[in-house]
């Protein structure tokens, strides 16, 4: 059997209802969504933790899909749906997609962005030309060996698509919309470079990932201050050292520590993030000029 374009996933964790209600919708009434004539699979990524309003049952299942986890086995819910995914429409199934699109939101004061793991040619590709259409960042996730695992590192091009900011279990319009724009941009795009009409831009912007942050804590390990208000709701913004970066519970302010120049902070209080010890993530902010290499990865993947 012949596989598909696009696998989308909505609710790869269970608590983001935003895309998976997304999902549910267009299965039901197709007419929804415009395709851009591409044939998609539509998956919920984590259906049992989605049925709990959980992030996830065992373990994240979007830090499940390394080789080490997927070769080991194991009964563990989000190790056998991320087995199950590649199995039906992994590049080496009967059913292979070529692109996999990951959405997801967050509580952080995010915007509508993109999310690329790495640097392959055609990922770089399909971002810069949906920043081209919509003026979305880019925040580029690379070299954190504690973060890894990625659902959409496991297709020839992956992107994540997140909107913020939005309590988790809470279905919002205003994220619904962004995150179907956002889709349908994506799909349009991935079209035009089936079609050879793509059109590159001068260059791509980049908030590249270099660190994260935690929150201070105590000699016993407990949280010992706050995200400084002045730092609250600024991801995508410049953060030089010495500036605000926590409030102890006396209302003192702790710095920010940076030796030299800025970072830009994302994902700044992130609520998924405590449990992984992120307060905030820091990001370089770079201009790549446009490879043509990209534009043919592309090309050649979806023709």
């Amino acid at each position: 059997m012949a596989g598909c374009d696009v696998l989308v996933v909505g609710g790869t964790h269970g608590n983001e209802v935003n895309g998976a209600w997304l999902v549910d919708q267009w299965r039901e009434q197709p007419a929804l969504l415009d395709t851009a004539g591409l044939s998609l699979a539509l998956e919920i990524g984590n259906p049992e933790a989605r049925a709990v309003n959980r992030r996830y049952i065992d373990r994240d299942l979007n830090r499940c899909f390394t080789p080490d986890l997927l070769n080991q086995g194991g009964q563990e819910v989000e190790r056998k749906r991320a087995r199950q995914l590649l199995a039906v429409h992994g590049p080496e199934s009967a059913t292979p997609c070529r692109v996999a699109l990951d959405l997801h939101s967050t509580t952080a004061a995010m915007g509508n962005c993109l999310v690329v793991c790495g640097r392959r040619p055609a990922d770089l590709a399909l971002a810069a030309r949906v920043q081209g259409a919509l003026g979305l960042p880019v925040y580029l996730h690379e070299a954190d060996a504690a973060q890894t695992g990625f659902l959409v590192e496991q297709w020839p091009c992956g992107l994540v698509i997140e909107v913020g900011p939005v309590p988790q279990g809470v279905l919002d319009a205003r994220v619904v919309r962004q995150t179907r724009i956002a889709l349908e941009t994506c799909l349009q795009q991935l079209a035009a470079a089936r079609a050879g009409r793509g059109r590159d831009p001068h260059s791509l912007v980049v908030h590249r990932h270099i660190g994260s942050v935690d929150l201070p804590r105590d000699q016993r390990n407990r949280l010992a201050a706050m995200v400084h208000p002045q730092l609250q709701g600024q991801d995508w913004q410049p953060l030089r050292g010495g500036a605000a970066a926590f409030e102890l519970p006396c209302g003192e302010t702790v710095p920010f520590a940076l030796d030299r120049g800025e970072a830009w902070p994302v994902f700044i209080n992130e609520a998924a993030y405590a449990e992984k010890r992120i307060a905030f993530s820091m990001t370089r902010r770079e201009v790549w000029p446009f490879d043509s290499s990209w534009g043919r990865a592309l090309a050649q993947l979806m023709t």
